[in-house]
């Protein structure tokens, strides 16, 4: 089952440490739900999300793990979010690729130094 996620409207994910407040909605009929009243770290706007009582994991405003180190999540932000120029780019790219193994090479080759 897919882990349920709340988004800002700008597309961040909310955590933990941008909750401000959260409760329960109780109904008779129908689905209860979990209130969560957040201001967006990225757009620092008040935003509230209801999630369904049976969605609701504790887990799911914590930062879920990724492989990147502090020093790549810096470099990361600072490029600012994909364009669609870029994408269209990369798609080309893709399709007009003939063999795999030099692209292969190129990403391995900096692991390996990396290691040492």
């Amino acid at each position: 089952m897919s882990r349920t996620a709340i988004k800002c409207n700008c597309g961040q994910r909310i955590n933990q440490k941008d909750v401000m407040q959260t409760g329960h909605y109780m109904r008779m009929f129908g689905p209860s739900f979990v209130y969560v009243k957040f201001r967006c770290s990225r757009c620092k706007k008040l935003g509230e999300q209801l999630v369904k009582q049976e969605e609701w994991e504790d887990g799911i405003l914590k930062d879920s793990s990724v492989e990147a180190n502090s020093t790549e999540k810096e470099r990361f932000e600072t490029m600012g979010p994909i364009e669609m120029r870029e994408l269209v780019d990369f798609h080309y790219s893709l399709e007009n690729l003939d063999d795999l193994s030099a692209l292969r090479a190129e990403f391995e080759k900096p692991k390996s130094s990396e290691e040492k």
